[in-house]
């Protein structure tokens, strides 16, 4: 038996789900990549715009297939999608966000969507200008945030009496 060699650069291109497949050809070098990663809000705002697409084109029927497409519930696909009713220069300002080095997210989801849920896109503005897109707030913010959350829960549960439910009697 005579033995066949072949020779040839390959790599391995990370996948979702952790999977790699085989490339042929050489790496691609690393300049390429911009350094930090795009936002989260920036991904589901682009992602909305896509199913959007999807179903204006009839490719998707309706939220409740797209949910089922992308492994997560009607729920989610509906807030996701109500970052479409932003007023286009807020949609742009999402989309246009800093990479993010490291850390937290300056802007997240449950920002946006009070903003998105009111009709009038000059108080939309209002909202947002309120807030800075633009500079990253310190990670211990939402903390103080749930912190202060949870401080009135506590304090509600203790006026409830003992069923949990206000002016319930013992």
């Amino acid at each position: 038996m005579n033995p066949l060699t072949i020779e040839c650069e390959v790599h391995f291109q990370a996948r979702g789900r952790g999977r790699k497949e085989l490339e042929v050809g050489a790496l691609p070098s690393p300049s390429t990549a911009m350094p930090g990663r795009v936002p989260r809000v920036s991904r589901l705002l682009a992602l909305a715009h896509r199913v959007d697409r999807l179903l204006r084109a009839g490719v998707v029927k309706d939220y409740a297939e797209a949910a089922r497409l992308g492994h997560v519930t009607r729920a989610r696909i509906s807030q996701v999608m109500s970052l479409l009713y932003l007023a286009p220069d807020i949609q742009e300002q999402v989309l246009f966000l800093p990479r993010i080095e490291r850390g937290r997210d300056p802007v997240i989801l449950h920002d946006l969507l009070p903003i998105a849920g009111t009709a009038d896109w000059r108080r939309q503005r209002r909202l947002s200008a309120c807030r800075s897109w633009h500079s990253s707030r310190p990670s211990s913010t939402r903390r103080e945030v749930r912190a202060r959350s949870s401080s009135k829960r506590t304090n509600t549960s203790a006026i409830s009496g003992q069923w949990g439910r206000p002016g319930s009697i013992r």
